[in-house]
C-alpha cells in the first residue's frame, strides 16, 4: 500500500483562495480560484517521479472570484464574482459567458451532475437556478429571506445556509421540473423542501453534503460543525448533533481559556463518507460522522486553511492556505502567503472505522 504523500503546489494563486475544486472525470485536474480575479487550473503528474502539480493555464475576471465548481465534465467550469455576475468558462479555449447577473455579489456556485442544474447564491438574497443543457435559457430567481453563505448540493437536495441562522433545503427533481416546464419564467417558484434553523449558534461559515444522500454537515465562525440528516423523522432528527473543533488553550499568561478558530471549510470523502474540516488554527482534521469521532489531525499549516476539497476518487485532498482575516490585519494581502498543497491520501486513511 502506497504511503501518503503531500507537497506544495508551485505558482499558487497572488491573493487569498475562495475556493477549489476537483473534475468530475480526471482525478489529476483541479481548479483554484482567488482574489486575485483568477482561476488557476492544475493537473498532477502522475507518472512523474516528483510529486508535483502542473499550472495549466489561468482565467482572468473582472473582479475577485468568491466560488468555482467544474460543469458536466472536465473542460466545463462556473464562477461567482463580485462582478455579480455567474460565469461559464470553456477551460479548453479560455471563453467565457456571462449565465446571470445578480444585483450584488455572487457568493457561491455548485454545478448538480444529476439534474444538470447550476444554482448560484448572491448577497442580494437570491438564489439563481439555471438549466446547465440550455444556458441560454434565462434561469429560475428564488427569493431567499437571508443573505446566503454556503451553498452544497448532494444527488437529490440543495443546501442554502444563511445569515440569521437560517437553512433552506430545496429538492433538486423538483427544481428540475420547474426549469422543464414549458415556461420556466411563468413558473412557479419552487417552495424550499425543508426549512431549518442552524443547530450552531453563530455564522454558518461552509456547508457539505454527504455522498451518500443521507445529510450534511455544517460549520461555523465560533470553531464548531453539525451533522444533520435530511429525513425528517424524529429518529433521523433525534441523530443530529454538533460538536467543538478547531480552538487551542490559550497561555496562562494570557488568561487561559480556548481561543475559538473558525471553520472555513467543509469536504466530505467521494467513497468512504468520512468528512475534512479546515479552520483559521491551519489544522486540517478528519472526521468520522457516523461515529462521531476525529480520525486524525494533519499537521499545522502556515496559515488559515480557506478551502478544501477530494478528487473524485478520494485519493487526493487539494488544502487552500491564505492568511485568515482573523488576524485583524487592515491592510489584508494575501501575496507570498498563499499556498495550495496536495495530500495524495493512503488506501485505508479515509476510511471510517466504525463506532467505538
Amino acid at each position: 500500500m502506497a504511503p501518503a504523500t503531500q507537497f506544495e503546489v508551485a505558482h499558487p494563486p497572488n491573493d487569498a483562495i475562495s475556493a477549489v475544486s476537483f473534475a468530475p472525470q480526471s482525478a489529476n485536474r483541479f481548479l483554484v480560484s482567488s482574489w486575485d480575479k483568477n482561476v488557476y487550473l492544475y493537473e498532477i503528474a502522475s507518472e512523474s517521479e516528483e510529486a508535483r502539480a502542473d499550472l495549466i493555464r489561468s482565467f482572468e475576471h473582472r473582479a475577485p472570484i468568491l466560488d468555482i465548481c467544474f460543469g458536466a465534465h472536465d473542460n466545463e467550469a462556473f464562477t461567482a464574482g463580485m462582478d455579480w455576475q455567474v460565469t461559464r468558462i470553456n477551460l479548453e479555449t479560455g471563453e467565457q459567458t456571462s449565465l446571470s447577473k445578480h444585483t450584488q455579489p455572487v457568493r457561491c456556485v455548485v454545478y448538480s451532475p444529476d439534474h444538470s442544474i447550476v444554482a448560484s447564491a448572491s448577497w442580494d438574497k437570491t438564489l439563481h437556478i439555471h438549466n446547465a443543457n440550455s444556458l441560454s435559457q434565462p434561469p429560475i430567481t428564488i427569493n431567499l429571506p437571508a443573505k446566503p453563505h454556503a451553498l452544497a448540493a448532494s444527488p437529490s437536495k440543495l443546501v442554502v445556509a444563511m445569515t440569521a441562522r437560517l437553512v433552506h433545503i430545496y429538492d433538486l427533481p423538483t427544481l428540475a421540473n420547474a426549469l422543464a416546464s414549458a415556461d420556466a419564467e411563468k413558473a412557479s417558484v419552487p417552495a424550499p423542501w425543508q426549512e431549518r434553523e442552524s443547530s450552531l449558534k453563530f455564522l454558518t461559515r461552509a456547508v457539505a453534503c454527504m455522498p451518500n444522500d443521507a445529510g450534511y454537515a455544517t460549520s461555523s465562525i465560533e470553531g464548531r460543525v453539525a451533522v444533520e440528516w435530511f429525513e425528517d423523522t424524529a429518529e433521523s432528527q433525534a441523530r443530529k448533533y454538533a460538536f467543538k473543533c478547531h480552538r487551542q488553550t490559550a497561555p496562562e499568561e494570557e488568561g487561559g481559556g480556548d481561543i475559538v478558530y473558525p471553520v472555513n471549510a467543509l469536504a466530505f470523502h467521494p467513497v468512504f463518507g468520512t468528512f475534512v474540516s479546515g479552520g483559521g488554527d491551519g489544522v486540517v482534521a478528519l472526521w468520522d460522522a457516523e461515529a462521531k469521532r476525529r480520525m486524525r489531525q494533519y499537521q499545522k499549516f502556515p496559515n488559515s486553511v480557506a478551502a478544501l476539497a477530494f478528487s473524485n476518487n478520494g485519493k487526493y485532498l487539494a488544502i487552500g492556505v491564505c492568511p485568515g482575516f482573523e488576524t485583524g490585519m487592515e491592510d489584508y494581502s494575501g501575496e507570498g502567503q498563499t499556498k495550495v498543497f496536495i495530500r495524495e491520501l493512503g488506501e485505508t486513511e479515509a476510511k471510517g472505522k466504525g463506532s467505538k
